[in-house]
C-alpha cells in the first residue's frame, strides 16, 4: 500500500483570530503550528505533503514553509479558489470559498492512495498521527468504504479565551461513528463545558469526556469520487437559501456516505491534548505548551535539522 499523504487545509484566513495565523511562529526559532504537525507526520510514517491555499498566498506560503520542507518531504501545492461545478455560478457577492469538502476537492490531483486531512492551524499531538498512519496502511476498502478519524476528549481541546465550534461524535458499542452533531458555541462554564444553540440565553452541559471531531480524517481514494458527485447534491440543496455563506463541510459529506450504509468511520481516540490559535489570547499558552514539550524531549530545538 502506498504511504498515506497528508493534505493540510490552510485556504482560511482566521476571521476571529486575524491575519494569516497558519504562518505565525509559536516558539522562538520561528516554527508554525503546521511545523508541528508535518514533523509528527512525517515522523509516523506519512508521505507527501499537500497544502491546500489561496493563490494569492503561495508565494508567503512557500516562503515561510514550503521551501525548507521540500528538502525533507515531497511537497505539492493545490489551490482553493471560488469556482463551482459545471451548471452552477458563483453568487453576486460571495467571497468566501465553500468549505472543507471543496478544499479536499481541490487537492484531488495531487493524491494517489490514501490520506488524511488536517487544519493547518491546529496542533493534533503525535499519537493522532501514529494512530492515523496506522489505520490508513492496515485498512482497505471492501463491501463498505473504511475510513477514519481521531478523536478528542472535550476538555483536552477547550480554550481559556472564549467560545469554540466543536463536532460532538456519537458512536457505537465498537467506536464507529454514527453521527456528528455540531456544536457552535461551546464554553467552559461552572467548573465544566456547556454550549448554547440561543446566544447564551440557555446552556446545556456536555460531559467533558465527550469525543469531539477537530478535521483530523483518514479516507481512501474512493472518498474523492464520492466528494465529487456530493457537491452538486449539496449545491442544489443549499445554494439557494444560503448563497454567501454556505459551505461544503466534510462532516456533512461523511454523514451522507453513513445514512447511506456505504462507509464506516473509526474513531481512533487520543488522549493528547489539541491546541489552537482561535483567538489571538491563545497564542502565550500555545507557545508555553511548545516550550514544555521540547523540554520533556518530545521535539528538538530545530524541527529540520533533525527529520
Amino acid at each position: 500500500m502506498k504511504r498515506p499523504s497528508l493534505v493540510i487545509m490552510a485556504a482560511g484566513m482566521g476571521s476571529r483570530y486575524g491575519g494569516l495565523k497558519q504562518i505565525d511562529p509559536v516558539d522562538e526559532k520561528g516554527h508554525k503550528i503546521i511545523d508541528f504537525s508535518i514533523y509528527d507526520a512525517l515522523r509516523a510514517g506519512f508521505g507527501k505533503i499537500i497544502f491546500v491555499i489561496k493563490k494569492e498566498n503561495e508565494a508567503d506560503f512557500r516562503a515561510a514553509i514550503g521551501g525548507r520542507l521540500e528538502k525533507k518531504a515531497d511537497v505539492a501545492y493545490a489551490f482553493q479558489r471560488l469556482d463551482l461545478p459545471q451548471g452552477f455560478s458563483v453568487p453576486e457577492g460571495r467571497v468566501k470559498p465553500f468549505g472543507t469538502g471543496q478544499a479536499v476537492l481541490a487537492a484531488a490531483g495531487e493524491i494517489k492512495g490514501p490520506f488524511a486531512v488536517i487544519n493547518a492551524d491546529d496542533y493534533y499531538g503525535p499519537e493522532a498521527y501514529r494512530l492515523m498512519y496506522e489505520y490508513l496502511t492496515t485498512h482497505e476498502d471492501d463491501e463498505k468504504y473504511r475510513y477514519a478519524m481521531v478523536g478528542y476528549m472535550l476538555e483536552n481541546t477547550l480554550t481559556e479565551n472564549g467560545h469554540v465550534a466543536r463536532g460532538v461524535c456519537v458512536t457505537d458499542e465498537n467506536g464507529f461513528l454514527k453521527e456528528i452533531r455540531e456544536r457552535t458555541h461551546i464554553e467552559r462554564r461552572d467548573g465544566g463545558a456547556a454550549y448554547t444553540e440561543d446566544e447564551g440565553k440557555t446552556w446545556i452541559a456536555l460531559p467533558k469526556d465527550s469525543v469531539v471531531s477537530l478535521n483530523l480524517w483518514g479516507f481512501g481514494q474512493s472518498f474523492l469520487k464520492e466528494l465529487k458527485e456530493g457537491f452538486p447534491v449539496f449545491l442544489r440543496e443549499n445554494l439557494n437559501e444560503n448563497p454567501l455563506k454556505c459551505e461544503y463541510f466534510l462532516p456533512h459529506a461523511v454523514d451522507v456516505l453513513l445514512r447511506a450504509g456505504k462507509a464506516t468511520v473509526e474513531v481512533l481516540k487520543t488522549q493528547d491534548r489539541w491546541y489552537g490559535v482561535t483567538y489571538r489570547a491563545d497564542k502565550p499558552m500555545v507557545e508555553q505548551a511548545i516550550r514544555d514539550m521540547k523540554d520533556a524531549g518530545l521535539y528538538p530545538e530545530e524541527l529540520w535539522e533533525e527529520t
